[in-house]
């Protein structure tokens, strides 16, 4: 995506990336002033900046209104960010049946988070009616263009036989093709696998990729199960698995750290 931010300046997205890690609060002014000439990218993208508190103050209650105004000029990214919001609460009520519309219009758009995070609902049936068929087509469609988080979904439904017949090997297949695209819940399924065969070298390296790149629900779920793991150099990965989720979590996590620690050392 190239973004027209004045008359005379466009920035790639990698560009505008850039801008963001080494100024950010130049990039949000300019960014805002896109936004305010009307430029739809920068509308999104200064929701975006505004949700993460990126270059300028947080505030996610204007972050959906710019969310908003840019799905209103047909940018798909801006409608399925509204979904999001809608989903989490973000800048307001939670509003399952509101965020389904949205990444159902994201989705139709053809915008591969959209048909993502639609699935996420039809999977679970919040906001709509429970659909496993149409969620798995769904993920297949997303992960088909690339989709990383939606390949180890794919893989994950092969494997446990969740509207198709299951095929380990199609799995394996999805969870490589997730791991190797960087998603991190890919990187400990394709571990997972790998351990199982006995391929523990293969199985740490993808475990340690997924440590760095997981974030704290990711951990909190997962650090428990290496603790159980039987083979001796996984399970010494669940000490940086507690130790990362205690850098990024609350006193709960602290207090998991050193119930593992006294467990560890009987």
């Amino acid at each position: 995506m190239h973004l027209t931010l004045t008359r005379t300046e466009t920035l790639s997205s990698e560009e505008l990336r850039e801008r963001l890690a080494s100024d950010p609060r130049q990039a949000a002014r300019t960014i805002l002033s896109a936004a305010r000439d009307g430029v739809t990218e920068a509308q999104t993208l200064l929701g975006q900046i505004l949700l993460d508190g990126q270059g300028i103050e947080q505030d996610a209650a204007l972050a959906r209104t710019w969310f908003q105004i840019a799905a209103e000029r047909g940018d798909a990214m801006a409608r399925n960010m509204l979904g999001r919001c809608l989903e989490q609460g973000w800048g307001g009520l939670i509003d399952l049946p509101g965020a389904a519309s949205h990444f159902r219009m994201a989705a139709a758009a053809g915008l591969d988070w959209g048909m993502y995070n639609f699935a996420g609902l039809l999977a679970t049936g919040r906001g709509v009616q429970r659909d496993q068929h149409q969620a798995m087509a769904l993920y297949l469609r997303a992960a088909q263009l690339g989709h990383a988080k939606s390949m180890n979904l794919v893989g994950r439904y092969y494997e446990e036989g969740i509207t198709v017949e299951p095929d380990s090997k199609v799995a394996f297949a999805w969870y490589r093709r997730s791991a190797e695209a960087g998603d991190f819940r890919g990187q400990f399924s394709l571990a997972a696998v790998l351990a199982a065969k006995g391929e523990v070298d293969e199985a740490v390296h993808w475990l340690e990729q997924a440590l760095a790149g997981g974030n704290l629900n990711f951990l909190r779920a997962s650090r428990a199960s290496l603790a159980e793991a039987a083979e001796p150099r996984i399970q010494a990965l669940a000490l940086p698995y507690y130790q990362r989720a205690a850098e990024l979590g609350d006193d709960s996590d602290r207090e998991a750290l050193q119930e593992y620690l006294l467990i560890a050392h009987r």
